[in-house]
């Protein structure tokens, strides 16, 4: 891992959020016309946020965007993020609008000038740096780097802790366990389901599809409903979970829920079977029981907090490629047995 998406905090005391007068770019977006997607200005002082990650990033730094909504309840904050992501950012209760961002490859699209606080949730490397820098923010608050003031760079930290310092360490106190969704409305597409999520961003957080089957198989048998659950592109694999486990059809929800319906299965479910993905980070986020299979990343810097919550690796067989097409060792060494077990720790056998 690299600082870039990824950051930490140090024990020095806050310093006041100035920093030195930037360039503007040679073309800002001021001048090209911003993207139709932008949210206009509403008269409020802005804070943007930059965290152009994925739903498991965004839930972990929601303990600090939550310190910053405390800290300025003048300001609008907007989430600069992807734009899949828009459905749960008014469940933080933090963020008044997504600025739609893919990526760092691209300007951020805003005005220069525009935005009173850039905080960068990303990381602490040169792009979402640069991509800051380039907005012309009259403040700015990050870690310590050239042009920066902010704490160091650490290693190894969990993740809600770190953003949560960070934040904190400029002046604005977050609680890292301050994690918590708003339920969206409406009612969940399967109350008390037991949701086994089956897909992952990258192969080396794959659990193999016939230990999936056979922990549903076995709960299904057991008179759980349980209920598949993956992206899209992840609906081949849900449906051979199913098929495998001897399941219908009907209980794959893989590509079919919006993430706020998503949300609500989640937030109704009696329990939640993952690898580290988003899926498990939203039960945390509504305490929810969940078991949780890690491989590649560490459960010391990506585990759930406290809670009904049980993780199943071998650390001592972690390899940490995230980006291997193959399981990392890790994650196989979890077996369905462990599984069933922690299952049954959460009253679900």
């Amino acid at each position: 891992m690299t600082s870039e998406g990824r950051s930490a905090v140090s024990a020095q005391q806050p310093t006041p959020l100035t920093s030195p007068p930037q360039p503007a770019p040679s073309e800002p977006w001021s001048a090209r016309g911003v993207p139709a997607s932008t949210p206009a200005p509403d008269g409020r002082p802005e804070i943007l946020a930059l965290r152009a990650l994925k739903l498991g990033d965004l839930l972990v730094a929601v303990p600090a965007l939550k310190g910053l909504r405390r800290a300025f309840p003048e300001h609008r904050i907007l989430y600069a993020a992807q734009e899949w992501l828009r459905p749960i950012i008014g469940l933080t209760g933090a963020i008044d609008d997504l600025l739609p961002t893919h990526g760092l490859d691209d300007p951020l699209p805003i005005e220069y000038g525009r935005i009173d606080l850039a905080v960068n949730l990303h990381g602490s490397g040169g792009e979402s740096r640069a991509r800051l820098e380039e907005i012309g923010a009259k403040r700015r608050m990050g870690h310590r780097s050239p042009g920066w003031d902010g704490p160091g760079w650490q290693d190894g930290v969990l993740e809600r802790d770190r953003w949560a310092h960070l934040v904190s360490w400029h002046g604005v106190p977050a609680d890292p366990l301050d994690c918590r969704l708003r339920v969206p409305d409406g009612e969940s597409p399967a109350p008390e389901a037991v949701v086994v999520h089956v897909g992952a961003a990258y192969g080396s957080r794959l659990w193999p599809v016939e230990r999936f089957a056979e922990v549903a198989r076995t709960l299904a048998a057991a008179g759980h409903r349980v209920v598949f659950t993956g992206s899209g592109k992840e609906r081949a694999r849900a449906l051979a979970v199913a098929d495998a486990a001897g399941l219908p059809e009907d209980t794959v929800a893989a590509g079919q829920l919006p993430l706020d319906r998503f949300a609500r299965l989640i937030a109704g479910a009696s329990l939640v079977i993952s690898a580290d993905t988003g899926a498990a980070h939203l039960a945390s986020a509504y305490a929810r029981p969940s078991v949780v299979l890690f491989g590649p990343a560490p459960a010391s810097e990506w585990g759930p907090p406290p809670g009904p919550h049980t993780v199943l690796t071998d650390e001592s067989l972690r390899v940490g490629e995230t980006f291997s097409p193959t399981p990392d060792p890790a994650l196989m060494a979890v077996t369905v047995e462990q599984v069933l077990a922690a299952a049954a720790n959460h009253g679900i056998s």
